[in-house]
């Protein structure tokens, strides 16, 4: 799966989104909100809100295509990015909760493919004209990102017990915190853009490990989290094509409340 253009992410995620609601598979949570946010960058991009409407649609393409090359890489030969198959490795994991699916997604694609898509998307110098349009872009995914953490409460009735662990406050879950990712994206697009090729490769190999561990410490915490895990996952729907759905829908169903 190779998209063109912003139009052809959306289709090639609302693809995975039907296959995986029809097969029952998990790998449909996390692109259930990656579709809503994509939507979302194109509608912005058809209103003009960007500086350069036509950069951010290249940029988007390549911030979709790191996601669908992960995602072949592992449907074909259980390859691609280390934490990528983190998160894809715990998709037959009935154990797991339905926040950790989408924080596991949330940051292989924060945390190594948005840097990555911007430095080649705007290299050397010309990286500098692109933070405006890459900090909404930021802001667009935080909006969604948490319109689908309301929306998982409606899924998941003891979600609420993460809280009182310490484990879920806001953009801070499972001790993953997605607005400090989503600042440190910019410095190391910034690092990426100003690389030579080889340069590159080797700071794009230590982004992943270090976003493995991270996937890592999601998939699997320590302490009061755990148990707390534990029995939130035993009051989730086990319906995936439902909770599919429901995801799927988050963005809509905050528009109309």
């Amino acid at each position: 799966m190779k998209a063109q253009n912003i139009d052809e992410v959306v289709d090639g995620l609302a693809g995975i989104v039907r296959e995986a609601t029809r097969a029952g598979d998990r790998i449909g949570y996390f692109a259930a909100l990656y579709r809503q946010v994509t939507v979302e960058v194109r509608r912005a991009i058809h209103s003009g809100l960007f500086d350069d409407g036509a950069r951010m649609n290249r940029f988007d393409t390549a911030f979709g295509n790191r996601y669908f090359d992960a995602h072949d890489a592992w449907r074909r030969n259980r390859t691609g990015p280390r934490c990528w198959r983190e998160g894809f490795g715990l998709l037959e994991n009935a154990d797991t909760v339905i926040v950790q699916h989408l924080l596991l997604g949330v940051n292989a694609h924060i945390n190594l493919d948005l840097s990555v898509a911007a430095a080649r998307t705007s290299p050397g110098g010309a990286i500098h004209s692109l933070r405006r349009d890459f900090l909404l872009i930021n802001d667009i995914l935080g909006r969604v990102v948490l319109a689908v953490q309301d929306s998982v409460g409606a899924l998941s009735p003891l979600l609420s017990l993460l809280d009182r662990v310490g484990a879920r406050t806001d953009e801070q879950i499972l001790d993953f915190s997605i607005r400090q990712s989503r600042q440190e994206a910019w410095y190391n697009a910034v690092l990426l853009a100003g690389q030579t090729e080889e340069e590159r490769e080797a700071t794009i190999d230590r982004l992943d490990v270090r976003a493995a561990v991270l996937a890592r410490l999601v998939a699997r915490p320590s302490g009061l989290v755990r148990p707390a895990l534990e029995l939130i996952r035993s009051t989730e729907s086990d319906d995936i094509p439902a909770v599919i759905t429901h995801l799927d829908h988050a963005m809509a169903g905050r528009s109309a409340r």
